[in-house]
């Protein structure tokens, strides 16, 4: 199978969701030695949860479908360019391939705008439009102590 076919089984799957009033226009699919191994499309308004973007809910099959908790030898299709929480999960996935159709800013044109993110990120936490206040550091870095010191720990 093509790149391009695989895209097209993003755009129906996307289709399909907005059909079933799932979410927006969005779909995504994982393959694996040629077989989709993970299915989404957006479910935000659904199932009432804001991470349930076509790639997060992808990603979760992929990895439920692998008994995995990465996604090494796969390659992530998607109808659209991810926005900044997708594509941290598929950095944390590790795939090998990402390949998506439609821009950032084809998606924007239609109000899923997600530019003010990626300039929150660039702002000191202290600028940053929602209120974020850093507390008991020392406290909490007891925990990446026992982390290093853990002789059974999975990495990752």
């Amino acid at each position: 199978m093509t790149d391009e076919y695989y895209i097209k089984k993003t755009i129906e799957f996307a289709k399909k969701g907005m059909a079933n009033n799932e979410g927006g226009p969005f779909g995504a699919i994982i393959v694996k030695d040629d077989k989709i191994v993970g299915r989404g499309n957006n479910k935000v308004t659904s199932l009432k949860d804001p991470t349930a973007h076509a790639e997060i809910v992808a990603i979760r099959d992929a990895c439920k479908n692998l008994n995995s908790f990465q996604l090494d030898g796969c390659v992530i299709y998607s109808s659209c360019e991810p926005c900044p929480m997708c594509l941290g999960a598929i950095y944390w996935a590790r795939p090998d391939r990402l390949v998506f159709a439609s821009s950032k800013d084809d998606a924007s044109k239609v109000g899923f705008d997600d530019s003010f993110i990626y300039e929150e990120l660039d702002l000191p936490v202290a600028k940053r439009k929602i209120e974020t206040t850093q507390i008991m550091r020392d406290e909490a870095n007891i925990l990446f102590e026992i982390w290093s010191d853990k002789d059974n720990k999975i990495d990752y």
